[in-house]
């Protein structure tokens, strides 16, 4: 372990403490503090904020994430910096709401119990918690999963709600060549073991009651909005029994002898024929980076509060398949 600095952040005034050896933003999900974040990995600039005070070092980035003049200005990834002296930094993207809502990073041992085919490319997994045999998280969070033999990982969000913490049920889309989702097609047996981190994410319902709720997912971006509708229908909530609850599935494009009678469509042309106005609404939008870009525009075009649409990005390629939170 090297020396330990504080950091504070600013506009809220929250203060971690960090070691020299981890990351900012690692130092900040250990002390359940939860900083807007995507890929974790310096790709996305989710996590860029402004360096107020201190000296900080960077691990290696893309400088579509922070280009070289926002370096110069003071910019910095906190998924990608080590404080090396106290620290101020000035949060850009930030929702005070989750900022202190947080659940402090776990490193827990599993073993897969289910495998089960759901459609033509989506695989439900349950993992069982052995070590510790529980995990807190938030409806809507997502942990990373170990790749076996490797250290690297692929992030999958919770379908399963925290009541049942005992296991962990994931929606998974498999890609031809995936690193994971390809050792779910037979490889993966029940009983082995896998190594789960988390939980990581900012995709968590928002406390306004008076709101009206859409949901947007594409693919396995069903899995956080599931866990987010199972979480309203246990707390007991005036929206739980959902009374005038909708739901609408579509098809881009139905295969050759599909028989198919549902809509069929880009999502956003769906939305957009199905609804009028929803100027009373939260929307919440799960899936690839192309059908978040493309719905934004749409929802806001029909009344939605740019500041009243969360979203959680999950990458596609084979190379970094699973679901950036």
């Amino acid at each position: 372990m090297g020396a330990k600095h504080t950091v504070r952040f600013e506009p809220v005034g929250i203060e971690i403490e960090a070691d020299e050896d981890e990351t900012v933003l690692n130092a900040a999900f250990r002390q359940g503090v939860m900083l807007m974040h995507g890929c974790k990995e310096g790709q996305c600039s989710a996590c860029k904020s402004f360096l107020l005070d201190g000296d900080v070092d960077m691990e290696r980035y893309s400088t579509f994430a922070l280009a070289d003049y926002e370096l110069e200005e003071g910019y910095v990834l906190l998924c990608r910096s080590h404080a090396y002296s106290d620290l101020s930094v000035e949060l850009i993207n930030y929702d005070e709401e989750m900022l202190r809502s947080g659940v402090p990073i776990q490193v827990v041992q599993t073993h897969v119990e289910t495998i089960e085919a759901l459609t033509r490319d989506l695989r439900r997994l349950v993992l069982v918690l052995e070590d510790p045999p529980e995990m807190a998280f938030n409806p809507g969070q997502y942990v990373d999963i170990t790749i076996p033999g490797t250290t690297r990982t692929r992030s999958f969000s919770m379908a399963n709600t925290p009541s049942t913490d005992d296991h962990l049920e994931f929606v998974i889309r498999v890609y031809p060549g995936g690193h994971f989702s390809g050792l779910l097609e037979g490889r993966l047996k029940p009983g082995d073991p896998l190594k789960v981190t988390g939980p990581y994410g900012v995709f968590t319902l928002r406390d306004h009651p008076g709101s009206d709720l859409l949901f947007v997912g594409g693919g396995a971006g069903m899995a956080p909005i599931l866990c987010l509708l199972r979480s309203m229908a246990e707390s007991g909530s005036g929206r739980s029994d959902l009374p005038a609850f909708r739901f609408v599935a579509a098809l881009s494009e139905p295969g050759v002898g599909e028989d198919w009678d549902g809509e069929v469509g880009m999502i956003t042309d769906v939305v957009q024929r199905g609804e009028d106005s929803l100027a009373t609404a939260d929307a919440y939008l799960c899936g690839p980076p192309p059908m978040i870009d493309a719905a934004i525009p749409v929802l806001v075009g029909l009344g939605v509060d740019p500041d009243h649409i969360y979203f959680d990005k999950f990458t596609v390629s084979a190379d970094q398949e699973g679901e950036g939170g």
